[in-house]
């Protein structure tokens, strides 16, 4: 935000703000609530930000929270319809490749999470690097792309969910039950209902819970590891694990081959949750950039030996897996390995680790939409933008705001499986977008203004990552588009991605251009205005910051009834 950094170890954006930044850091944080220590809070505070937020998770409890969004066997199990078409060599080396790109992504953003740790953080970024004439309109464009990719995540998650629910009750019943797609979206429903309950009531423990739900992750891929090559008694040898290709799609070989990354890409694409768990995360500039590098490195390893375990155990008879009358392919895989009993257990363990990822991604859904309208971008965001106190310190309304836009989005599951897999697609294509253009600005604008943190990839080496991490995403957005089975869909088979991102993506720059342009001047500081100089201000609005509490160059202080921006009630 400002265009000389004071010091290089840390996000001290604004060099004439540090009087102003210890004094608020002492000041606006109630004293009942000890919020954050003062090192994160004037770490914050030099980005623009009061500290609203209860820092509750350590460095091991973010990467719990992205690790247990990615669920690393129920997302294999969600998404091994994209890669079984490509048989096991999809399976396994389309693991290993795609998977060791998006730890380049990974980097990538962890030299941007250390230095500039906010709930924000896409969007901020993205305002921050780019040039004048275009920070407003591509901040804008982030910020809705990267909210409506995570509630597609949150739909996505939920919607596998349903689907793995109702396969134990049709394993339970022998095969004689099909779910209607008004049965499906009934525990969709339901099921997302129960995570904004969840995530309104367990804030105080909910860094703590993360623990809990890495641990349940690594309980079943261990049972998984060793149930499956002991339950099968045929095993497929080294040449048919790394060696064999399918092609059960229309379009050619290699294409097919790739098609197989959309596993990795989407099950590997929630370590920007630790972004948006910034300014709830102690130590945050560490916390960030290793939560990010520990859970995409831990699913990269892990997921390549879950693959090779499955393609040495699953019936060669692939098309018959894929056609299962359990409706998951994973569901068949247990019980052709251990039988109906053994499925039922395994299964049930893992609709439940599930759900597990489906709430972790609503509590970084809602800080992301928490922080775009604390910057007034959302509709309603003076409705949405207040903290509860009563709750834990938590965008408690934000929380529900995603629980009832999911709910909408979930109506696709009421059409037809093409449309509602479709939401497994918006949240690939919607945070290739977010992630990838603040890395794009810093290269091509910001360079000069970026400033590392305690994380950084060093000189050499940070740009060359960058622009692979942004030639891979712009690859992902693409390989999201297409249809999987082949170029002739039929509109049962049709991928509808492109029309739904299509949609928010111009529908978010048409709202831009026609009112949003007018009002919209990126992240709004937070930091109450009375205690800046006007020279301070002027530093601010010369960057593009809106001061919140500042008309016509006079400090007027702040109308809210409560200077924290806290619900009391």
């Amino acid at each position: 935000m400002a265009s000389e950094p004071a010091v290089k170890t840390s996000a001290a954006i604004h060099p004439d703000l540090e009087k102003t930044v210890s004094r608020h850091s002492h000041s606006n944080v109630p004293d009942e609530a000890l919020l954050a220590n003062q090192a994160d809070t004037e770490l914050l505070a030099k980005l623009g930000y009061k500290q609203e937020l209860r820092r509750n998770f350590t460095l091991i409890e973010v990467f719990g929270i992205a690790f247990s969004i990615m669920g690393l066997l129920p997302s294999i199990a969600s998404t091994l319809s994209f890669s079984i078409p490509a048989g096991p060599v999809g399976m396994v080396w389309g693991w290993f490749i795609a998977s060791m790109f998006i730890f380049v992504v990974g980097l990538a953003m962890a030299d941007l999470g250390s230095a500039m740790p906010t709930s924000g953080g896409l969007y901020w970024w993205t305002h921050y690097f780019a040039s004048p004439k275009t920070r407003n309109a591509l901040s804008f464009l982030v910020g809705y792309s990267n909210t409506l990719g995570l509630v597609g995540g949150l739909c996505s998650i939920d919607y596998g969910f349903s689907l793995m629910f109702c396969s134990v009750i049709v394993i339970a019943r022998d095969g004689n039950w099909t779910p209607s797609n008004g049965v499906v979206y009934a525990v969709f429903l339901a099921c997302v209902l129960c995570h904004g309950i969840l995530a309104s009531t367990l804030s105080k423990v909910m860094g703590k819970l993360q623990t809990v739900f890495v641990a349940m992750n690594l309980i079943l891929i261990l049972a998984t590891v060793i149930a499956l090559p002991v339950g099968k008694k045929s095993h497929d040898d080294a040449h048919y694990i790394f060696a064999h290709t399918e092609n059960f799609t229309t379009w050619p070989t290699g294409w097919a081959f790739m098609l197989s990354w959309l596993s990795p890409i989407w099950t590997i694409g929630g370590f920007d949750s630790c972004v948006h768990m910034s300014e709830e995360a102690a130590n945050a500039a560490k916390a960030v950039p290793y939560g990010i590098l520990m859970s995409v490195g831990s699913c990269w390893i892990l997921g390549f030996i879950i693959m090779i375990v499955i393609a040495n155990t699953v019936n060669p008879d692939l098309e018959a897996i894929l056609g299962s009358s359990f409706g998951q392919p994973m569901a068949q895989i247990y019980y052709d390995a251990v039988g109906k009993k053994g499925a039922l257990g395994l299964m049930s363990l893992l609709f439940i680790v599930q759900f597990l990822m489906g709430l972790s991604i609503l509590v970084a859904a809602s800080r992301q939409s928490w922080a775009f309208s604390r910057d007034g971008a959302l509709p309603f965001s003076s409705f949405f933008r207040p903290i509860s106190k009563r709750f834990g310190f938590i965008p408690l309304r934000a929380i529900w705001g995603c629980v009832g836009l999911a709910a909408i989005l979930g109506l696709l599951c009421l059409i037809a499986p093409a449309a509602a897999s479709a939401l497994f697609s918006l949240a690939v294509a919607g945070n290739n977008l977010a992630w990838g253009t603040p890395i794009f600005c810093r290269l091509v604008w910001g360079q000069d203004k970026f400033v590392p943190g305690p994380f950084y990839t060093g000189d050499r080496l940070s740009r060359p990552i960058a622009w692979l991490a942004i030639v891979f995403l712009v690859f992902g957005i693409t390989l999201a588009m297409f249809p999987d089975g082949g170029p002739n869909p039929t509109p049962q088979t049709m991928n509808y991605t492109v029309v739904i991102n299509s949609a928010v993506w111009g529908g978010s720059l048409l709202y831009y251009f026609v009112d949003a342009r007018k009002w919209f001047k990126g992240p709004k500081m937070t930091i109450d205005a009375s205690e800046m100089t006007e020279q301070q201000q002027q530093t601010l609005e010369s960057e593009g910051v809106t001061v919140l509490g500042v008309s016509d160059g006079a400090v007027k202080g702040s109308s809210e009834k409560n200077d924290d921006g806290v619900d009391l009630a």
